[in-house]
């Protein structure tokens, strides 16, 4: 649950007025409403924090807490849910500017912390290649200690796959986040501020919140373990390449049966480890880095792999307890600069942090059997994790995402079927770009009892879909089967699509390539809070065989319903209530769409339904 001490300074505030912001803060609203339309009403101020919602989503090892409810000697940016803007980019679409010497934000502890990971904004460089900056540290008052910030991660601008060209239009990705350890175990009630020393390197400091959290002591290697630094000479340090030397450990633990471990350190590794019938594991992910980046083939960065499937592929890997933090600071789609790829089978990954790659985890199937558990991946610049191509039986669970450049959670069965996957029990927060869960065709899929928190652009919360190349039912890669979507809680999804220029529901299905039928599509126990635009969203080619049971709607910026192709639904205690539009259902397809209804619904339905030629503005 996200805290919110009571002290708080709000000296300046922009983007709302000084009474409506102390109206939000007392009400414990996370937004504003910016706009009216004909017969809206407010809708009631769901949950303000993802961390908020009981039994859903990842159970995370931290505590979190906004920077706006916080102290601080600052300026209050938004709410704001314009793509392009930095309130629009934070979570609960809120931040803090700090813009002059001594300004600060103050955290109060309402659990014992030992270290501390914050996520921020600097403006970006003249030239697009980041700036370098420090901010001040100071534990209970004490003496200040400087923090290393960049901007060098984030920034991107243009069309997709987008560049650092500040000439081009569409700037987005504003925010990183950094770690830090306090070398001590702060108890409740202790203060930890983060305080602006100098301005001479970045005008600016946009705190958005920072999570809290006890971190243990390192885990001592397994006995009988290889040991990278002592048995192979591999460098903690960082300083030397340690690409080969890791390597060669990993093949001795696949030769001899033995597991292998990275202690305490850094590790520079600039390609891929390729790991097989092996189990690599860490001191823990503050502890244990593998980090680096070919300094002169920019395609090579850090990385461990399976072999590709067209190799064998690999399986029996076990990846655990340590971190994948790259240096990866454009998108380029073809390059294998993963944290995790290949294929696996008969594998698990867990406790590990991944950031700073293209993507979390790229697998590339036919691969049977593969969990990813207990983990976070943050601030990458493409997907968190894609089950491409014929993976089968795998998951995701438990695991928390936060500021992925596209889909945080995806699958995608180009040309070869994905069949029994689930995303289950996870938290996912700012996608910069599209989905926070999606299936893209796949057969009997679950994706159930997660936590979906603020899309900013091009996607909502949960996406089914038939598109994307090599989605067809001819080649058995169609959405098909079971696909169950149960207790998902969706807070501020869905949002503007700069292609359409018009809102993309929270929950929202396209059949691009072919209609969606066939498939038994069950949305169920599920919340929708505060969507931007829409709650249900169809466009793209007819979607039949869905069916909504026990869904709560609570706020809409536009519509309960979206209707921008054919289709069938069926709806079953569905609930409506602040529903932007006075009419609450826009359909343009007339009766090629057919609404089902059973018992117990109310507040969404309209016959006819509106059908405009203007898109309303929403209302936030």
């Amino acid at each position: 649950m996200s805290p919110s001490p009571t002290s708080r300074r709000r000296p300046r505030v922009r983007g709302l007025s000084g009474a409506l912001s102390l109206l939000l803060v007392a009400a414990g609203a996370a937004v504003a409403t910016v706009g009216s339309a004909p017969g809206a009403t407010a809708a009631a101020a769901p949950a303000a924090s993802p961390f908020d919602v009981q039994g859903r989503g990842a159970t995370v090892p931290f505590v979190e807490q906004e920077a706006e409810n916080a102290d601080y000697d600052g300026e209050l940016i938004g709410p704001d849910r314009v793509y392009g803007t930095l309130p629009s980019e934070a979570s609960g679409r809120q931040a803090v500017t700090l813009d002059a010497v001594g300004e600060y934000v103050e955290f109060t502890l309402t659990e014992p912390a030992n270290a501390m990971t914050f996520r921020y904004s600097l403006p970006d460089s003249p030239e697009g290649t980041g700036r370098d900056a420090e901010i001040d540290l100071l534990l209970n008052g004490g003496a200040a200690q400087s923090l290393p910030v960049t901007s060098k991660y984030g920034w991107y601008y243009g069309g997709y796959p987008f560049n650092n060209n500040p000439d081009d239009t569409n700037p987005h990705h504003f925010y990183d986040e950094t770690r830090t350890m306090f070398g001590e175990t702060l108890p409740a009630g202790s203060t930890v501020r983060l305080q602006v020393s100098s301005v001479a390197d970045s005008p600016s400091f946009t705190i958005d919140l920072a999570d809290f959290e006890v971190v243990a002591p390192p885990i001592a290697k397994p006995s009988g373990a290889i040991d990278v630094v002592a048995d192979f000479g591999a460098d903690p340090t960082g300083a030397e390449d340690a690409t080969a030397l890791i390597q060669a450990a990993v093949d001795a633990g696949t030769a001899e049966g033995r597991e292998v471990y990275l202690p305490e350190g850094t590790f520079q590794v600039r390609d891929h480890v390729i790991v097989d019938q092996v189990t690599l594991r860490g001191a823990g992910p503050w502890y244990s880095v593998l980090t680096g980046r070919d300094p002169v083939d920019r395609t090579k960065a850090v990385g461990v792999y399976g072999k590709y499937a067209h190799e064998g592929g690999s399986s029996g890997v076990t990846l655990r307890d340590f971190a994948i933090i790259g240096d990866i600071q454009e998108r380029v789609d073809e390059d294998q600069v993963n944290a995790i790829g290949g294929a696996m089978s008969d594998s698990v990954v867990d406790n590990v942090w991944l950031q700073h790659t293209k993507c979390g985890a790229w697998m590339t199937g036919p691969m049977d059997n593969f969990e990813i558990r207990n983990s976070r991946i943050l601030d990458q610049t493409a997907d968190g994790v894609n089950f491409h191509m014929g993976v089968t039986n795998s998951t995701v669970t438990n695991t928390f995402v936060r500021n992925t450049g596209d889909d945080a959670l995806a699958m995608w069965a180009e040309n070869i079927p994905n069949e029994n996957n689930a995303f289950t029990h996870n938290t996912v927060i700012l996608p910069i770009l599209a989905n926070h869960i999606v299936t893209y065709g796949g057969r009997d899929i679950t994706l159930s009892d997660n936590v979906l928190a603020e899309s900013i652009t091009n996607g909502g919360g949960l996406h089914i879909a038939n598109r994307y190349p090599g989605v067809t039912s001819g080649n058995g890669t169609a959405v098909d089967g079971h696909i169950t979507a149960e207790r998902n809680t969706l807070i501020r999804t869905g949002n503007n699509d700069y292609n359409w220029q018009f809102g993309v529901g929270a929950i929202w299905f396209a059949g691009l390539n072919e209609p969606i039928e066939g498939a038994d599509i069950l949305i169920a126990d599920t919340e929708v809070l505060d969507s931007s635009y829409a709650a249900i969203h169809l466009i793209e080619g007819a979607s039949r065989g869905v069916t909504f049971d026990r869904v709560t709607i609570d706020g809409t910026g536009t519509y309960a319903l979206q209707v921008q192709s054919p289709g069938s639904m069926t709806f079953n205690d569905v609930v409506a209530t602040g529903v932007a539009q006075e009419n609450p259902i826009h359909n343009c397809v007339g009766d090629g769409f057919e609404i089902i209804q059973g018992e117990g619904n109310s507040g969404w339905y309209a016959d006819p339904p509106a059908c405009t030629g203007v898109w309303p503005d929403p209302v936030w």
